[in-house]
């Protein structure tokens, strides 16, 4: 079967992890990735570790994360030989991906409006710290900058603790998914009209979309959200619990939820508690309602209550680690954890997109560095092939 962008080239000028984001999503989705990289070094994340695949190699753990499927090729574009080279496989692509700090392309005639008029229809995305304009434009934005600054850090944490970062860079992964939609609804737009556009996204911008609902509480109620731990600001009980062994996560999501799991905890007369009766109720009453429960979930072990609630339709789960999550026989069924097809023994993380018509091309193991020089230049001269 066809894959949903198959016949789309991409040129991927971007580095670290929220270009690449995007870049791997869009080349899972059947896009030709041809990622260009600094001479000897590469993309500053073959550096990030360990671990890597072995000793001595070029990808390590985190590389792998967001550079499957793939092509490499080194290009040093601050010389005017490597600036012709990007122009001339610009003019081949219809996405460039970049993530450079304002003007520093322009400064070499290697900007949107330089190279859209080489290649009509080009779609080019710009993935800044913190936007093309404006006084922040010219600081550089790394994920646990903008955790920082965006307010993430702000609400993530015990109540008396110091603030606390996210525990993956989700700050990019999230940048990354919006660039991947604003390239996608500029194809479609492309399809219609054969208009290319420029797609302008900020890490900054996209961590103040995800505060979500921390967000537009604050915008109703004018106050400003605090540490909450694991509790919910809208929603209880919705928190982890202590158990007689191991930690229970409880995200009871109405009150019909409420009432059953006051049954099975042996206290239906409490699930009629004008306290908390309702959910509203029970965000207002947070900490009497966790006295009440506390004592009630240390009666058995954790596992005894997933399997109990769950078989009364309460949405209840065990705590678990990374491997064991990775170790789960559903998580390999569902295709999340799987090998590189050229690399069997690489162990790459699956893509959660399951498409009935197009489907995800099969993992191919992250590119080494300058490893498809040959290839790639061979779109220049096709005649040479």
């Amino acid at each position: 079967m066809s894959m949903s962008l198959e016949g789309i080239r991409v040129l991927d000028l971007s580095r670290i992890l929220a270009g690449p984001t995007a870049t791997q999503l869009l080349a899972d989705l059947g896009a030709e990735v041809i990622k260009v990289e600094r001479p000897g070094c590469g993309d500053d994340t073959r550096g990030w570790g360990p671990p890597f695949v072995e000793e001595g190699s070029d990808l390590s753990a985190y590389f792998l994360c967001a550079n499957r499927n793939k092509q490499s090729i080194a290009i040093d574009f601050t010389t005017p030989e490597g600036a012709d080279l990007i122009r001339r496989l610009v003019v081949e692509c219809d996405v460039v991906v970049e993530n450079y700090k304002p003007g520093d392309l322009a400064r070499r005639g290697l900007d949107y409006d330089d190279l859209a008029a080489l290649r009509p229809g080009l779609i080019w995305c710009s993935i800044t710290g913190f936007g093309r304009n404006g006084a922040d434009a010219d600081r550089i934005g790394y994920d646990f900058l903008v955790q920082a600054v965006g307010g993430i850090m702000s609400i993530t944490g015990d109540p008396e603790g110091p603030p606390m970062k996210v525990g993956v860079g989700i700050a990019d992964v999230m940048c990354g998914m919006y660039a991947t939609t604003g390239i996608l609804a500029a194809l479609r737009h492309r399809d219609r009209t054969g208009e290319g556009q420029r797609v302008d996204v900020a890490l900054y911008d996209a961590q103040l979309a995800w505060l979500v609902n921390a967000a537009t509480n604050t915008l109703v109620s004018n106050k400003p959200p605090r540490r909450l731990g694991n509790r919910h600001p809208n929603i209880a009980p919705y928190q982890t619990y202590p158990t007689a062994a191991g930690d229970l996560a409880l995200a009871v999501g109405n009150d019909a939820q409420f009432r059953r799991l006051m049954i099975e905890l042996g206290d239906a007369e409490l699930g009629h508690d004008p306290r908390f009766a309702l959910n509203r109720d029970r965000v207002l009453n947070v900490d009497a309602l966790e006295e009440a429960l506390v004592p009630l979930f240390a009666t058995a072990p954790a596992a005894a209550w997933v399997d109990r609630l769950s078989a009364a339709g309460i949405p209840a789960g065990l705590v678990r680690s990374v491997d064991d999550v990775l170790d789960d026989p559903d998580t390999e069924a569902r295709g999340m954890v799987t090998r590189a097809e050229d690399a069997p023994e690489i162990r790459l993380l699956g893509n959660p997109l399951h498409l009935s018509k197009t489907p995800v091309r099969p993992p191919r193991r992250p590119p080494h560095l300058d490893e498809h020089r040959a290839e790639v230049l061979r779109l220049l001269n096709p005649d040479k092939a």
